[in-house]
Formats: C-alpha cells, structure tokens, sequence
C-alpha cells in the first residue's frame, strides 16, 4: 500500500503562499530571501527525499509550475522528479504539462484512496495546498514533512484550513538543516 507524504516548505506562521515571489503576493519571495546560506543543505534534503518516493501527487498548478521549470533547470533532483511517475488530480485538466503524468479526473478521495491501493512506497505530493487540505480533511495524509523557513510573514494563504475534526500527529524526526532552516516530521497519530 502506498503513502501519502506531505512535503512542504513553510513559514514559521504557516504560510506557503508565493515562495519563488512570482505570484505577485506581497510577501512572495520568502523561499529565497530567507534561505541564507542553507541551500546545498535543503537541496540534499530534497534529494534524499526524491530518491526515496515512488510517485508525485500533485495539483493541475503545481503540475504547470514545475513542468515549466523541470525543462529549464538540471541536476540529480529534478533528473530524478522527470523521471518519476506522476499523478495531478483535477476535473479541468485534458493533459498534463509534465512528463510522465495521468491525470486523476474523478472524484479526489476516491481517486487517491485507488492510487494507495496500486502504488508501493511513497506517493509524494509537493506544493499543492488546496489538495493536501482535501487530503487532510479525508485522513489520507500519512506523513507530514515542513521544512520551516525562519520568518513570520503575518499574511498569506497557509497550508492548513479549517477543517472539521481535529487531526492529531505525531512528531517522529526533527533536525536543522544548514544553519537557519528547521525540518521536521510527523506521522498521523492513529486512535486505538
């Protein structure tokens, strides 16, 4: 059975919103601009973490945002994200812009609930907000994975909603990556 994993850069108030600074968000930008000089310690991390995945999980803008970029950029890590099979869930999308991807039309829960059941091992899903708080909400997260970024931006689309339960996690790993970022990892805490 698969699992869904969360990976995600974040601010230390939450915020996802506008990282790379291009989706004119007045506080866009804060990936680079706080990044230091942790760069090579999160891009290790990164790979790491794509070596270890079997699939991506992602929504139709992620796949447009990093189609465009993987055909720009070079090295192991993106190398190893082309290569890697890729599932975007949306009801608009006819075909996706990145290699190696199917598009899940159907209706979200039950399309990612089939996609744990055929894939093996990881199925990673990165910067897609409206559907990790879907997948959250449905209790389809299995792991969480926020590197945390040091800064309070005070605005800006967070990556968690309200949702209509709690959802209880459990802190497994933490480390410092570089000299400024923190990483840390939880795990759906599962009631007896």
């Amino acid at each position: 059975m698969g699992k869904i994993v969360v990976s995600q850069n974040v601010t230390l108030d939450g915020v996802v919103e506008d990282p790379s600074g291009e989706g004119g968000f007045r506080h866009g930008g804060w990936f680079h601009q706080f990044m230091g000089q942790d760069f090579q310690a999160w891009a290790e991390l990164e790979l790491a973490e794509t070596q270890g995945a079997e699939a991506l999980l992602m929504g139709r803008r992620s796949d447009e945002y990093f189609a465009t970029r993987s055909t720009v950029l070079s090295g192991e890590w993106v190398d190893r994200l082309n290569r890697l099979p890729k599932y975007v869930v949306s009801a608009t999308l006819q075909k996706p812009k990145w290699t190696n991807a199917t598009v899940l039309a159907g209706e979200v829960v039950g399309e990612v609930s089939k996609l744990k059941q055929q894939v093996q091992g990881e199925i990673v899903v990165y910067a897609s907000r409206p559907l990790v708080r879907t997948l959250m909400e449905h209790d389809l997260v299995d792991e969480l994975r926020l590197t945390v970024f040091p800064v309070v931006l005070g605005a800006g689309e967070r990556l968690f909603g309200e949702t209509s339960d709690k959802r209880p996690l459990r802190l497994i790993h933490t480390k410092t990556v570089g000299n400024g970022l923190a990483h840390m990892t939880y795990e759906r805490a599962r009631t007896a």
